[in-house]
């Protein structure tokens, strides 16, 4: 890798974990290009994600994105510094894809090949100079991540970005995009269910139908205090509706939909602030394509001013999954002297978040 300055790497970051094919280009912390291809109306049809199809997807998309980040950020591929890649977690035929294209980008241009975690990257993004949705200066270390996406649910204490990430707690079933899905599903709304349940809790009562917390009793708390459980939640909203149908009522979808997304928010912010606290971590980072969801984006503002708690939340267009967040998260391991990965490195589906370079 040239010397010329690597706290201001030029890194091109490759993102094929789930269902977009994104592209990021960085130059340390500045942000030259973000471009995503989604196979996202390839798989409604299914009403979720298929394996197979999204890795045919990458193979498609892959060229023309890599050619269009290039485009809008003005570089060649001679002028990176280094190649980066998420290896995982994720859907392994999709990372496979992916792992596989940095690798042969890395060989062909003479570059250092560095593969990443999907979910610490997203706490990478954060980095980036763009404007934040919420949150001011900085981001500060040590920091509570919570990350809310489709494939997972997680709460983070980040210490160092680059050294030292642990994991408090996790979904121990569905994610909560995954509860959003089927919840959709059962309501008769299309996929992706996120912004369809948004749209419809926009008319209906969040206290209209008093849903179960999962994972929220004393006695689960004692076992479980960071984890989440969504299956529960879900079983609940599928009895309410069979319920009215057996009856001869209509569903209320806008209740439903309402009620539903408000035990989902409480939840994930009760156990983000008890994590805040309870560590003594007066900020909160809130990531992954959830955090598109309003009510979530409003209670978050509501109860961590409430708490005393910092709250940083980075543009849409980071919060979704991106090869940006992803290249940020190797500039940064450039800027600490990290080496490169192994060419003999695999994509590992599971990986888990304290493997923060493979």
């Amino acid at each position: 890798m040239r010397t010329r300055n690597l706290q201001r790497a030029l890194v091109l970051g490759i993102e094929t974990s789930c269902d977009e094919t994104g592209i990021g280009i960085v130059r340390g912390t500045e942000l030259l290009a973000n471009v995503i291809a989604s196979s996202m109306d390839e798989h409604a049809r299914y009403g979720g994600v298929v394996p197979e199809i999204a890795a045919r997807a990458h193979l498609e998309a892959l060229t023309p994105t890599i050619e269009e980040a290039l485009r809008v950020a003005g570089v060649r591929l001679a002028d990176l510094d280094a190649v980066a890649v998420t290896s995982g977690p994720g859907l392994a035929g999709a990372l496979m894809v992916g792992v596989g294209a940095a690798k042969a980008l890395a060989v062909a241009t003479g570059k250092p090949f560095y593969a990443v975690n999907h979910l610490v990257g997203h706490v990478g993004a954060d980095l980036l100079n763009h404007e934040p949705l919420v949150g001011e200066g900085e981001l500060e270390l040590p920091t509570i991540a919570l990350l809310v996406s489709g494939g997972h649910t997680s709460l983070l204490l980040v210490r160092d970005l680059v050294s030292d990430v642990e994991l408090l707690g996790e979904t121990i079933d569905d994610a909560a995009g995954e509860a959003f899905d089927k919840v959709a599903r059962l309501l008769g709304l299309p996929y992706p269910g996120g912004p369809e349940i948004d749209r419809a809790a926009a008319a209906g009562d969040p206290t209209a139908i008093r849903f179960p917390r999962g994972l929220t009793a004393p006695k689960d708390l004692e076992r479980h205090r960071y984890d989440f459980s969504f299956s529960g939640l879900k079983t609940a909203v599928a009895r309410h509706v069979e319920a009215a149908v057996a009856a001869g009522e209509p569903v209320p979808v806008a209740d439903v939909a309402a009620s539903f997304r408000e035990a989902v928010v409480d939840v994930l912010l009760t156990k983000a602030l008890a994590a805040c606290r309870d560590l003594g971590v007066p900020r909160l980072l809130l990531g992954g394509g959830v955090v598109a969801n309003r009510r979530l984006r409003e209670a978050a503002v509501e109860r961590c001013a409430d708490a005393g708690v910092a709250l940083r939340i980075p543009p849409l267009s980071l919060c979704t999954d991106n090869g940006a967040m992803i290249a940020s998260l190797a500039a940064q391991l450039i800027a600490a002297g990290h080496p490169p990965s192994s060419l003999g490195v695999g994509a590992d589906s599971t990986l888990p978040v304290t493997e923060i370079q493979a």
